[in-house]
Protein backbone atom coordinates (compact mmCIF):
# COMPACT_ATOMS: atom_id res chain seq x y z
CA UNK A 1 0.00 0.00 0.00
CA UNK A 2 1.30 3.44 -0.89
CA UNK A 3 0.81 6.10 1.79
CA UNK A 4 1.49 9.81 1.65
CA UNK A 5 2.22 11.22 5.13
CA UNK A 6 1.94 14.95 5.77
CA UNK A 7 0.88 17.28 8.56
CA UNK A 8 1.43 20.60 10.32
CA UNK A 9 -0.13 22.63 7.54
CA UNK A 10 -1.03 25.44 9.98
CA UNK A 11 -3.56 26.90 7.55
CA UNK A 12 -4.11 30.56 8.39
CA UNK A 13 -0.66 31.15 9.85
CA UNK A 14 1.40 34.24 9.03
CA UNK A 15 5.17 34.72 8.91
CA UNK A 16 6.16 37.92 10.71
CA UNK A 17 2.95 39.45 9.39
CA UNK A 18 3.17 38.03 5.86
CA UNK A 19 0.03 36.16 4.75
CA UNK A 20 0.82 32.56 3.79
CA UNK A 21 -2.59 31.43 2.54
CA UNK A 22 -1.66 31.79 -1.13
CA UNK A 23 1.43 29.63 -0.59
CA UNK A 24 -0.53 27.12 1.48
CA UNK A 25 -3.10 26.83 -1.31
CA UNK A 26 -0.24 26.23 -3.76
CA UNK A 27 1.02 23.45 -1.51
CA UNK A 28 -2.36 21.70 -1.56
CA UNK A 29 -2.32 21.90 -5.38
CA UNK A 30 1.11 20.25 -5.33
CA UNK A 31 -0.17 17.62 -2.89
CA UNK A 32 -3.12 16.67 -5.08
CA UNK A 33 -0.87 16.40 -8.12
CA UNK A 34 1.63 14.23 -6.21
CA UNK A 35 -1.09 11.89 -4.94
CA UNK A 36 -2.40 11.41 -8.46
CA UNK A 37 1.00 11.08 -10.15
CA UNK A 38 2.31 8.54 -7.64
CA UNK A 39 -0.87 6.48 -7.38
CA UNK A 40 -1.15 7.02 -3.63
CA UNK A 41 -3.75 4.84 -1.89
CA UNK A 42 -3.89 6.59 1.50
CA UNK A 43 -3.16 10.18 2.58
CA UNK A 44 -2.62 10.72 6.32
CA UNK A 45 -2.58 14.23 7.80
CA UNK A 46 -1.07 14.21 11.28
CA UNK A 47 -2.62 17.23 12.97
CA UNK A 48 -2.19 20.99 13.20
CA UNK A 49 -4.19 21.29 10.01
CA UNK A 50 -5.20 24.78 11.11
CA UNK A 51 -3.03 27.23 13.01
CA UNK A 52 -5.67 28.04 15.61
CA UNK A 53 -8.86 26.63 17.06
CA UNK A 54 -11.07 29.09 15.15
CA UNK A 55 -9.46 29.35 11.71
CA UNK A 56 -10.11 32.11 9.16
CA UNK A 57 -12.76 31.37 6.55
CA UNK A 58 -10.24 31.23 3.70
CA UNK A 59 -8.26 28.56 5.56
CA UNK A 60 -11.41 26.45 5.93
CA UNK A 61 -12.06 26.79 2.22
CA UNK A 62 -8.53 25.64 1.37
CA UNK A 63 -8.90 22.53 3.54
CA UNK A 64 -12.38 21.75 2.21
CA UNK A 65 -11.26 21.96 -1.39
CA UNK A 66 -8.08 19.96 -0.72
CA UNK A 67 -10.00 17.10 0.94
CA UNK A 68 -12.54 17.07 -1.88
CA UNK A 69 -9.82 16.74 -4.53
CA UNK A 70 -7.69 14.24 -2.62
CA UNK A 71 -10.69 11.99 -2.04
CA UNK A 72 -11.19 11.64 -5.79
CA UNK A 73 -8.20 9.26 -5.95
CA UNK A 74 -7.26 8.25 -2.38
CA UNK A 75 -8.60 7.63 1.10
CA UNK A 76 -7.78 10.52 3.46
CA UNK A 77 -7.36 10.11 7.24
CA UNK A 78 -6.66 13.14 9.41
CA UNK A 79 -6.41 13.82 13.12
CA UNK A 80 -6.34 17.11 15.07
CA UNK A 81 -3.19 18.53 16.63
CA UNK A 82 -2.66 20.86 19.55
CA UNK A 83 -3.38 23.92 17.38
CA UNK A 84 -6.70 22.53 16.14
CA UNK A 85 -10.04 22.41 17.87
CA UNK A 86 -10.86 18.71 17.76
CA UNK A 87 -14.59 19.46 17.95
CA UNK A 88 -14.51 21.98 15.11
CA UNK A 89 -12.16 20.00 12.88
CA UNK A 90 -14.21 16.87 13.51
CA UNK A 91 -17.56 18.49 12.76
CA UNK A 92 -19.50 16.31 10.35
CA UNK A 93 -17.05 13.39 10.61
CA UNK A 94 -19.92 10.97 11.18
CA UNK A 95 -21.61 11.80 7.90
CA UNK A 96 -18.57 12.09 5.66
CA UNK A 97 -18.10 9.40 3.05
CA UNK A 98 -15.56 6.64 3.45
CA UNK A 99 -12.89 8.45 1.43
CA UNK A 100 -12.45 11.19 4.06
CA UNK A 101 -12.16 10.12 7.69
CA UNK A 102 -11.57 12.65 10.48
CA UNK A 103 -10.51 10.78 13.62
CA UNK A 104 -10.94 13.43 16.30
CA UNK A 105 -12.44 11.60 19.28
CA UNK A 106 -10.26 9.95 21.97
CA UNK A 107 -13.10 7.47 22.54
CA UNK A 108 -12.63 6.16 18.99
CA UNK A 109 -8.88 5.56 19.16
CA UNK A 110 -9.25 1.77 18.99
CA UNK A 111 -11.65 1.89 16.03
CA UNK A 112 -9.52 1.87 12.89
CA UNK A 113 -10.21 2.82 9.32
CA UNK A 114 -9.92 -0.52 7.52
CA UNK A 115 -8.38 -0.66 4.06
CA UNK A 116 -6.98 -3.47 1.98
CA UNK A 117 -4.70 -4.13 -0.96
CA UNK A 118 -3.45 -7.23 -2.75
CA UNK A 119 -1.39 -8.17 0.34
CA UNK A 120 -4.36 -8.03 2.72
CA UNK A 121 -5.91 -5.69 5.29
CA UNK A 122 -4.43 -2.50 6.76
CA UNK A 123 -5.81 -0.90 9.94
CA UNK A 124 -5.31 2.88 10.27
CA UNK A 125 -5.69 4.27 13.80
CA UNK A 126 -5.95 7.97 14.55
CA UNK A 127 -4.71 9.40 17.85
CA UNK A 128 -5.59 13.10 18.15
CA UNK A 129 -3.49 15.39 20.30
CA UNK A 130 -4.16 14.26 23.87
CA UNK A 131 -3.93 16.93 26.53
CA UNK A 132 -3.29 15.03 29.79
CA UNK A 133 -5.67 17.11 31.91
CA UNK A 134 -8.51 16.59 29.43
CA UNK A 135 -8.00 12.87 28.74
CA UNK A 136 -6.38 11.23 31.79
CA UNK A 137 -9.79 10.27 33.20
CA UNK A 138 -11.36 9.17 29.90
CA UNK A 139 -8.43 6.93 28.96
CA UNK A 140 -7.99 5.35 32.41
CA UNK A 141 -8.51 1.61 32.62
CA UNK A 142 -10.35 2.06 35.93
CA UNK A 143 -12.94 4.84 36.08
CA UNK A 144 -11.99 6.23 39.49
CA UNK A 145 -8.23 5.86 39.00
CA UNK A 146 -7.10 8.57 36.55
CA UNK A 147 -3.84 8.20 34.68
CA UNK A 148 -0.74 10.09 35.72
CA UNK A 149 -0.74 13.72 34.64
CA UNK A 150 1.65 13.31 31.71
CA UNK A 151 1.77 12.93 27.95
CA UNK A 152 3.53 9.58 28.38
CA UNK A 153 0.63 8.20 30.43
CA UNK A 154 -2.22 9.24 28.14
CA UNK A 155 -0.47 8.36 24.88
CA UNK A 156 0.65 5.05 26.39
CA UNK A 157 -2.94 4.25 27.35
CA UNK A 158 -4.10 5.18 23.84
CA UNK A 159 -1.60 2.90 22.13
CA UNK A 160 -2.47 0.06 24.51
CA UNK A 161 -6.00 0.27 23.16
CA UNK A 162 -4.64 0.21 19.62
CA UNK A 163 -2.55 -2.89 20.32
CA UNK A 164 -5.52 -4.64 21.97
CA UNK A 165 -7.67 -4.06 18.89
CA UNK A 166 -4.85 -5.02 16.53
CA UNK A 167 -4.39 -8.32 18.40
CA UNK A 168 -7.95 -9.22 17.39
CA UNK A 169 -7.04 -8.78 13.72
CA UNK A 170 -4.36 -11.38 12.91
CA UNK A 171 -2.45 -10.73 9.71
CA UNK A 172 -3.45 -7.06 9.61
CA UNK A 173 -0.78 -4.45 9.00
CA UNK A 174 -1.04 -1.26 11.03
CA UNK A 175 -0.61 2.50 10.67
CA UNK A 176 -0.97 4.97 13.55
CA UNK A 177 -1.44 8.69 12.89
CA UNK A 178 -0.57 10.71 16.01
CA UNK A 179 0.33 14.22 17.15
CA UNK A 180 2.95 14.31 19.91
CA UNK A 181 6.55 15.16 20.81
CA UNK A 182 8.42 11.85 20.75
CA UNK A 183 11.82 11.57 22.41
CA UNK A 184 14.86 11.55 20.15
CA UNK A 185 13.40 14.03 17.64
CA UNK A 186 14.65 17.58 17.09
CA UNK A 187 12.20 20.49 17.54
CA UNK A 188 12.13 23.81 15.67
CA UNK A 189 11.59 27.29 17.09
CA UNK A 190 8.01 27.70 15.82
CA UNK A 191 6.21 24.79 17.50
CA UNK A 192 3.82 25.61 20.31
CA UNK A 193 4.84 24.50 23.78
CA UNK A 194 2.76 21.50 25.01
CA UNK A 195 4.43 20.91 28.37
CA UNK A 196 2.35 19.71 31.30
CA UNK A 197 4.08 19.23 34.62
CA UNK A 198 7.24 20.50 32.93
CA UNK A 199 7.35 17.52 30.53
CA UNK A 200 6.20 17.23 26.91
CA UNK A 201 8.21 14.28 25.60
CA UNK A 202 6.98 10.70 25.25
CA UNK A 203 9.02 7.59 24.59
CA UNK A 204 9.07 6.04 21.13
CA UNK A 205 8.44 2.67 22.82
CA UNK A 206 4.75 3.57 23.22
CA UNK A 207 4.42 2.72 19.52
CA UNK A 208 5.89 -0.78 19.78
CA UNK A 209 4.05 -3.27 17.59
CA UNK A 210 2.92 -0.76 14.96
CA UNK A 211 4.19 -1.09 11.40
CA UNK A 212 4.26 2.63 10.56
CA UNK A 213 3.76 5.66 12.81
CA UNK A 214 2.90 8.91 11.02
CA UNK A 215 3.68 11.73 13.43
CA UNK A 216 2.83 15.40 13.51
CA UNK A 217 3.93 18.31 15.73
CA UNK A 218 7.62 18.84 14.87
CA UNK A 219 8.25 20.88 11.74
CA UNK A 220 11.48 19.25 10.56
CA UNK A 221 11.09 16.02 8.52
CA UNK A 222 12.91 13.26 10.41
CA UNK A 223 12.90 9.68 11.55
CA UNK A 224 12.64 8.75 15.21
CA UNK A 225 14.92 5.86 16.04
CA UNK A 226 17.18 3.73 13.87
CA UNK A 227 14.81 3.15 10.95
CA UNK A 228 11.88 4.73 9.13
CA UNK A 229 9.11 3.02 11.10
CA UNK A 230 8.39 6.18 13.12
CA UNK A 231 8.62 9.48 11.27
CA UNK A 232 7.68 13.14 11.34
CA UNK A 233 6.66 14.44 7.92
CA UNK A 234 7.37 18.00 9.04
CA UNK A 235 5.58 21.12 7.87
CA UNK A 236 5.24 21.80 4.13
CA UNK A 237 6.40 25.42 4.51
CA UNK A 238 8.90 27.18 6.74
CA UNK A 239 7.04 29.01 9.50
CA UNK A 240 10.02 30.81 11.05
CA UNK A 241 13.53 31.88 10.11
CA UNK A 242 14.76 29.11 12.37
CA UNK A 243 13.37 26.66 9.78
CA UNK A 244 15.04 28.33 6.80
CA UNK A 245 17.61 25.55 6.35
CA UNK A 246 15.11 22.68 6.59
CA UNK A 247 14.32 20.94 3.34
CA UNK A 248 10.54 20.69 3.46
CA UNK A 249 8.84 17.62 2.01
CA UNK A 250 6.01 15.14 2.15
CA UNK A 251 6.75 11.51 2.97
CA UNK A 252 5.74 8.75 0.56
CA UNK A 253 5.69 5.38 2.31
CA UNK A 254 5.39 1.99 0.65
CA UNK A 255 3.99 -0.49 3.17
CA UNK A 256 5.02 -3.99 2.11
CA UNK A 257 3.12 -7.23 2.65
CA UNK A 258 5.32 -8.09 5.65
CA UNK A 259 4.76 -4.69 7.30
CA UNK A 260 8.17 -3.27 6.40
CA UNK A 261 8.34 0.25 4.97
CA UNK A 262 10.27 2.05 2.26
CA UNK A 263 10.30 5.83 2.45
CA UNK A 264 10.87 8.57 -0.11
CA UNK A 265 10.88 12.28 0.77
CA UNK A 266 9.31 14.37 -1.99
CA UNK A 267 10.39 18.04 -1.71
CA UNK A 268 7.58 20.57 -1.50
CA UNK A 269 7.62 23.81 -3.50
CA UNK A 270 9.52 26.74 -1.98
CA UNK A 271 7.34 29.78 -2.73
CA UNK A 272 9.88 32.24 -1.39
CA UNK A 273 13.26 31.60 0.23
CA UNK A 274 14.05 32.79 3.76
CA UNK A 275 17.38 34.60 4.06
CA UNK A 276 19.26 36.39 6.86
CA UNK A 277 21.32 39.41 5.80
CA UNK A 278 23.81 41.20 8.08
CA UNK A 279 25.45 44.11 6.29
CA UNK A 280 26.24 47.82 6.35
CA UNK A 281 23.91 50.15 4.53
CA UNK A 282 26.60 50.75 1.94
CA UNK A 283 26.84 47.00 1.36
CA UNK A 284 23.05 46.73 0.98
CA UNK A 285 22.95 49.59 -1.52
CA UNK A 286 25.94 48.29 -3.49
CA UNK A 287 23.85 45.45 -4.88
CA UNK A 288 26.02 42.80 -3.22
CA UNK A 289 22.87 41.00 -2.06
CA UNK A 290 20.81 41.50 -5.20
CA UNK A 291 20.36 37.74 -5.58
CA UNK A 292 18.23 37.79 -2.43
CA UNK A 293 15.91 40.56 -3.57
CA UNK A 294 13.07 38.09 -4.25
CA UNK A 295 13.43 36.36 -0.87
CA UNK A 296 11.78 36.97 2.46
CA UNK A 297 14.66 38.49 4.37
CA UNK A 298 15.52 39.46 7.91
CA UNK A 299 17.95 42.36 7.64
CA UNK A 300 20.34 43.53 10.36
CA UNK A 301 22.04 46.80 9.42
CA UNK A 302 25.45 46.91 11.10
CA UNK A 303 26.48 50.58 10.69
CA UNK A 304 27.90 52.13 13.85
CA UNK A 305 25.45 55.05 13.56
CA UNK A 306 21.79 54.49 12.77
CA UNK A 307 21.44 55.28 9.02
CA UNK A 308 18.97 57.91 7.93
CA UNK A 309 15.78 56.49 6.42
CA UNK A 310 17.09 53.03 7.19
CA UNK A 311 13.79 51.20 6.75
CA UNK A 312 12.86 52.80 3.44
CA UNK A 313 16.35 52.37 1.99
CA UNK A 314 16.45 48.68 2.90
CA UNK A 315 12.97 48.12 1.43
CA UNK A 316 14.18 49.66 -1.85
CA UNK A 317 16.58 46.74 -2.21
CA UNK A 318 14.62 44.04 -0.34
CA UNK A 319 10.93 44.60 -1.14
CA UNK A 320 9.98 41.41 0.75
CA UNK A 321 11.92 42.23 3.92
CA UNK A 322 9.94 41.06 6.96
CA UNK A 323 12.21 42.41 9.70
CA UNK A 324 14.70 45.29 9.62
CA UNK A 325 16.81 46.07 12.67
CA UNK A 326 19.85 48.19 13.51
CA UNK A 327 22.56 46.05 15.11
CA UNK A 328 25.90 47.89 15.14
CA UNK A 329 28.87 45.61 14.62
CA UNK A 330 30.67 47.48 17.38
CA UNK A 331 28.58 48.56 20.30
CA UNK A 332 29.28 49.24 23.97
CA UNK A 333 28.79 46.31 26.28
CA UNK A 334 25.33 46.06 27.77
CA UNK A 335 23.04 43.43 29.14
CA UNK A 336 21.89 41.14 26.37
CA UNK A 337 18.15 40.62 26.18
CA UNK A 338 17.01 37.03 26.23
CA UNK A 339 15.41 36.01 22.94
CA UNK A 340 11.98 34.46 23.39
CA UNK A 341 10.75 31.94 20.84
CA UNK A 342 7.88 29.47 20.58
CA UNK A 343 10.01 26.82 22.27
CA UNK A 344 11.03 29.00 25.24
CA UNK A 345 9.79 27.65 28.56
CA UNK A 346 6.90 30.02 29.44
CA UNK A 347 7.60 29.58 33.15
CA UNK A 348 11.24 30.59 32.65
CA UNK A 349 10.16 33.63 30.62
CA UNK A 350 7.83 34.66 33.46
CA UNK A 351 10.59 34.01 36.00
CA UNK A 352 12.96 36.25 34.03
CA UNK A 353 10.35 38.99 34.09
CA UNK A 354 9.91 38.64 37.86
CA UNK A 355 13.68 38.96 38.28
CA UNK A 356 13.75 42.02 36.00
CA UNK A 357 10.82 43.72 37.74
CA UNK A 358 11.82 42.97 41.35
CA UNK A 359 15.59 42.72 41.15
CA UNK A 360 15.55 39.24 42.68
CA UNK A 361 15.06 35.76 41.26
CA UNK A 362 11.69 34.17 42.10
CA UNK A 363 11.58 31.78 45.04
CA UNK A 364 10.50 28.14 44.73
CA UNK A 365 7.03 29.16 45.95
CA UNK A 366 6.94 31.89 43.30
CA UNK A 367 7.91 29.37 40.63
CA UNK A 368 5.18 27.00 41.79
CA UNK A 369 2.60 29.77 41.41
CA UNK A 370 3.93 30.66 37.93
CA UNK A 371 3.82 27.01 36.86
CA UNK A 372 0.28 26.57 38.18
CA UNK A 373 -0.89 29.73 36.40
CA UNK A 374 0.70 28.72 33.10
CA UNK A 375 -0.74 25.21 33.14
CA UNK A 376 -4.19 26.55 34.07
CA UNK A 377 -4.05 28.91 31.08
CA UNK A 378 -2.90 26.10 28.79
CA UNK A 379 -5.71 23.84 30.00
CA UNK A 380 -8.30 26.60 29.53
CA UNK A 381 -7.09 27.17 25.96
CA UNK A 382 -7.37 23.50 25.03
CA UNK A 383 -10.66 23.06 26.85
CA UNK A 384 -12.11 26.00 24.91
CA UNK A 385 -10.85 24.47 21.66
CA UNK A 386 -12.44 21.14 22.56
CA UNK A 387 -15.90 22.71 22.93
Amino acid sequence: MRILHTGDWHLGRTLLGADLLEHQAAFTDFLVETVRARAVDLVVIAGDVYDRAIPPVDAVRILSRALERLAETATVVLTPGNHDSAARLGFGAGVMHDRVRILAEPAGIATPVLLSDAAGPVAVYGIPYLHPDLTRHALAAVADEPLARSHQAVLGAATERVRADLASRPGTRSVVVAHAFVGGAAPSDSEQDIRVGGVDVVSASVFDGVDYVALGHLHGPQRVGPDDRIRYAGSPLAFSFGERHQRKSVTVVDLAADGSVTVELVPTPVPRRLVDVRATMADVESGAHASDADAWVRVAVTDTVHPERMYARVKDHFPHALAITHEPAERPERAVATAVSATSDPVEVAADFVAFATGAAPSEDDRAVLTEAYEAALLAMHADGAR
